[in-house]
């Protein structure tokens, strides 16, 4: 009798200009799933690869016995959150695996670590590696999670393990939400995080369309996500505000103290005035705003862990 495992597991890989890397990890992810699951399939999401990726993935098609493979291809350069989600949206796992880049820096045991974990009560678990992160991720994530009141602080993660609870949550909410991630992180159910020993150091791909898109996102998450730019905006209001009110007090100085050209000080209390309400409107106006934002990215209708059933006696 088989002792695999009886949920049916997908995997969905983004694929972007990989050559040198899919053909291996893809072989990796591959031989996980054949050995450990009775039924598996693996979605090859490629992102208009202007190299020979998607032959690399046929190659490791025609090794793979039981595993069903599928090249998903994008139309044109979607970026790795739209392209990610096409892939999602065709996975029929119980539980589905994400891999956002083909980066084979962990034994292939944490794939099973993850999912395992998974098991004892979480819908969400990820994997990151145990090394520092660069610089600019750095960064991006201590503002990040400084900013939003996220009950999880994310980090760089390698790969993912989502149950299908997670996916028909997240189906139910906005569709247009950039950032995947703060959609798992906000999404009211159990996430866990595991850290594994790099196995070996990958060389980062140099990719301008890539790196480009990625530099976007991490300020288009900043924008919609946190506080900081709502906080920043008031701040610099309520700065310009007071610089209005100084200038009126020292026009009003002048007019008593001094004898200013004709007109000045009332050209100068007229100027205080309409910026001091022009200011007033745009603190209004960056607070609509930011309700919008809340409205339309962040907030859904409620959100619950799980649910308790008991009996009556």
């Amino acid at each position: 009798m088989s002792d695999k495992e009886k949920n049916f597991v997908s995997a969905v890989l983004y694929v972007h200009n990989d050559e040198a890397q899919i053909g291996g990890f893809l072989q990796m992810v591959a031989d996980v799933l054949e050995d450990h699951f009775e039924h598996s399939e693996i979605i090859c999401v490629n992102d208009c690869s202007g190299d020979n990726s998607v032959d690399e993935v046929r190659k490791v098609s025609r090794k793979v016995k039981n595993t069903t493979i599928t090249v998903l291809n994008m139309s044109y350069f979607h970026g790795v959150e739209i392209a990610m989600n096409a892939g999602m949206d065709l996975a029929i796992g119980d539980f589905v695996l994400e891999f956002d880049a083909c980066v084979p820096d962990f034994a292939p045991v944490e794939i099973m670590a993850a999912y395992h974990k998974t098991l004892t009560g979480y819908d969400i678990v990820s994997a990151s590696p145990d090394k520092r992160q660069r610089f600019t991720s750095s960064v991006f994530y201590k503002v990040f999670n400084q900013f939003t009141d996220f009950p999880y602080q994310l980090g760089t993660e390698r790969f993912r393990v989502l149950s299908r609870r997670v996916i028909n949550r997240i189906s139910s909410m906005n569709k247009s939400v950039p950032y995947r991630k703060a959609v798992y992180a906000n999404c009211g159910l159990k996430t866990a995080n595991i850290r594994y020993q790099v196995t070996d150091v990958q060389a980062s791909k140099d990719d301008k369309a890539e790196r480009k898109y990625r530099t976007d996102l991490a300020i288009n998450s900043i924008i919609l996500f946190t506080e900081i730019g709502y906080r920043f905006a008031v701040t610099m209001t309520v700065l310009m505000m007071l610089v209005a009110i100084a200038v009126a007090v020292y026009s009003a100085v002048v007019y008593l103290f001094s004898t200013p050209v004709a007109g000045w000080t009332t050209t100068i209390f007229f100027m205080s005035f309409a910026f001091f309400g022009l200011f007033g409107i745009l603190t209004i106006i960056i607070k609509y705003l930011q309700i919008l934002v809340d409205l339309v990215f962040r907030r859904k209708k409620y959100s619950f862990e799980s649910i308790e059933k008991m009996g009556g006696n």
